[in-house]
């Protein structure tokens, strides 16, 4: 097959697309259920569709200017041209592409599982499971589809002698950046706009309705109670499909980047280890189709997480299976890297160890996140435990807990790392991280799938079905709150993986020949970057409490002059809520995405490439860190919340429902 390898990849991203779309047009002709709940749905599906819509006029502007720079600068630097803009504005497309998908299907499905509740937990499972699958398949499919393509016409362009090493292939890698960087920036203020629409419209909901009013949290007599179900697909849905679609894009080129500097004596023109990370991606896409067969339950007892296990391990295993051939065919018995002239020989065996212990580190991460989280566990009943005795208990308990929370992750992801680098040096960290997003689709599908369930369930309770419904999509729900933590514990040690090796790659690119901490600029940066995540919290998290201050407010307002709303006589406007969320995310998203995005530019033209590299190193320890904490942290604090509103016991001691679930639960004045 020869260099004709490289046109078979995005048929494999082609065949992932074409199953995504088989999968959306089977989840649409699910039944929606009666006119009320297709009322609720509408309600979700439109306030979803007005964020994004907002969202993107706001990136559409960025992405224009960025682009303009972008090709400017291309024309300044001698391994680099203006298309690098083009291939800029067609990731920041497919990212932004990537996210509505997903949440174009989760706006369907969920009502779709709702009524699939009314028949069976099995049948729940498998709508809300193919509304996530779809958004897996979306996401890695258009990512191997835009990646592989733009290769392919890339090199055309700029590789004429064919040369896998040489400096025409380093331009077409830097052009090809521009596809990652392009994918990178939408994903960022997708994810921060998304967060922060989701929390303020969970929070106004909660403290109003819940705590104030003593009303259920999905009750639809609560205004905020559609902005909240909103949230959960411009956040979790959207904002995590851009997020993963970046990661993906970038783990690939960061190999792609590290593979020219590989010598390899292939039948492939030497570009066999710059094709490879493309093939295993597109291997994992088909690999992570097979294992969406296995997640089905056959009765109400059966174990939701199971099943999704199931097809999770599945998928890995064949990937890992499939990679030993695929090496084997690809590379010769030993390639070299070579860096700053020295040569060190790489056994190809060692290479497919390197891909199966980058699968290993994201199961075993998926693992401990499912721990730290899952209803029923130690962490989880210690925080219940501990909210047995007041608010503050709860917060001291879920705060230790997530720190407790990073030891194992990072130790994982340090041997990983480790393991991989003395397999096969900055390569083999590469080609793990790639071997871990492999199986990308599989695990966004698993993600995805708590989002819908979760508005199933909200849908469930707004509808006033009966009380086996909301069971089922209670039991869906709880499992989403882990899939959901699990999925970005997944998202973070991915990201982990791929700025380690793009750190490499950087630093093959940046002409410099290593990061000198004992330069006063590169360990002032070191610290300065470990400051910027608390920093980009900070602005998020106020972000959030703006916002919720403004939804607290609404809510407020509407029980206090809307006559009938507690009765059920009067219509909340649901529209202001969602309205609220939508303008008060756009609005604060965009210091937090400046500061992501300016930091770096700054350091790097006021100190150079190797103060940025100390920059980027303090970021990457500090945020995946800081990322670990927060994801597990909250959790296990929902999964605590379910816990006590379904009922628990823990050594002898029941700990019941939320006191605003109880029919007694005194009525505060508004």
């Amino acid at each position: 097959m020869g260099s004709e390898l490289m046109y078979y990849v995005p048929l494999m991203g082609v065949v992932g697309l074409v199953v995504m779309i088989a999968k959306a047009m089977w989840v649409s002709k699910q039944d929606a259920g009666d006119a009320n709940m297709k009322e609720l749905a509408g309600y979700i599906a439109r306030g979803a569709s007005a964020f994004l819509k907002a969202e993107w006029k706001v990136l559409g502007v960025f992405a224009a200017i960025a682009a303009v720079l972008l090709a400017w600068s291309g024309t300044l630097v001698e391994h680099s041209d203006w298309v690098i803009a083009v291939a800029f504005l067609i990731g920041a497309f497919f990212s932004a592409f990537a996210g509505w998908i997903g949440m174009s299907i989760a706006t369907k499905a969920n009502v779709r599982t709702t009524h699939a509740a009314r028949t069976s937990l099995a049948q729940a499972l498998k709508v809300s499971f193919n509304g996530g699958t779809v958004m897996g398949l979306g996401v890695a499919g258009l990512a191997v589809v835009g990646l592989s393509s733009l290769f392919i016409v890339f090199l055309g362009m700029y590789v004429t002698d064919g040369n896998a090493n040489g400096d025409q292939m380093m331009k077409c890698l830097e052009v090809l950046a521009g596809f990652s960087l392009g994918a990178e920036s939408i994903a960022l203020f997708a994810r921060v706009g998304g967060g922060i629409y989701t929390k303020a419209a969970d929070v106004g909901a909660d403290l109003v309705g819940k705590v104030e009013a003593g009303i259920p949290e999905d009750d639809a007599r609560n205004p905020a109670t559609i902005a909240d179900n909103v949230g959960d697909n411009v956040g979790d849905v959207a904002g995590m499909g851009a997020d993963l679609f970046g990661s993906y894009v970038a783990t690939m080129l960061a190999t792609m980047v590290l593979g020219r500097e590989v010598i390899s004596q292939d039948n492939f023109n030497g570009m066999g280890p710059i094709l490879l990370p493309m093939v295993i991606a597109g291997l994992g896409l088909l690999f992570s189709i097979v294992g969406t067969l296995f997640v089905r339950i056959n009765s109400e007892s059966a174990s939701v997480m199971a099943a999704l296990n199931k097809g999770n391990w599945f998928s890995i295993l064949f990937t890992a299976v499939a990679a030993y051939f695929v090496i084997d065919w690809m590379l010769p018995h030993t390639v070299h890297f070579v860096r700053d002239d020295v040569y060190t020989g790489i056994l190809k065996i060692n290479i497919f160890w390197a891909i199966v212990l980058g699968l290993v580190v994201g199961a075993l991460m998926s693992m401990v996140t499912e721990y730290y989280t899952s209803m029923g566990r130690r962490p989880v009943n210690s925080i219940v435990q501990k909210s047995g005795t007041g608010h503050g208990t709860n917060v001291i308990g879920g705060l230790a807990m997530g720190m407790e929370s990073t030891v194992l992750p990072i130790i994982i992801l340090a041997a990983g790392i480790y393991g991989s680098f003395m397999l096969a040096g900055m390569y083999g960290v590469a080609i793990a991280a790639a071997g871990m997003m492999a199986t990308t689709a599989m695990q966004l599908a698993i993600d995805a799938f708590g989002p819908i369930a979760d508005n199933a369930g909200g849908i469930a309770e707004m509808s006033g079905l009966p009380k086996e419904v909301r069971e089922r999509t209670d039991n869906l729900d709880a499992v989403g709150n882990t899939t959901a933590a699990t999925g970005k514990g997944f998202a973070i040690a991915s990201a982990a993986l791929t700025a380690l090796a793009l750190f490499a790659a950087y630093v093959g690119m940046a002409g410099i020949d290593g990061i000198d901490i004992y330069k006063a600029e590169v360990l002032a940066m070191l610290f300065v970057g470990g400051m910027i995540p608390f920093f980009f919290s900070s602005l998020a998290i106020s972000a959030v409490g703006k916002a919720a201050m403004d939804m607290v407010k609404e809510v407020r307002r509407q029980f206090r002059e809307i006559p009938g709303i507690m009765e059920g006589t009067g219509k909340p406007e649901y529209e202001k809520c969602v309205a609220i969320s939508t303008k008060a995310s756009i609005r604060e998203m965009i210091a937090p995405g400046a500061l992501a995005l300016l930091s770096p530019i700054i350091v790097g033209f006021s100190f150079g490439p190797e103060a940025l590299g100390g920059l980027l190193a303090g970021i990457t320890v500090s945020g995946v860190l800081m990322g670990m904490f927060q994801n597990n942290a909250g959790g296990a604090w929902d999964n605590a919340k379910k816990s006590f509103e379904k009922g628990v016991e823990i050594d002898g001691k029941m700990y019941y429902k939320h006191k605003a679930d109880k029919p007694s639960a005194p009525t505060r004045r508004l």
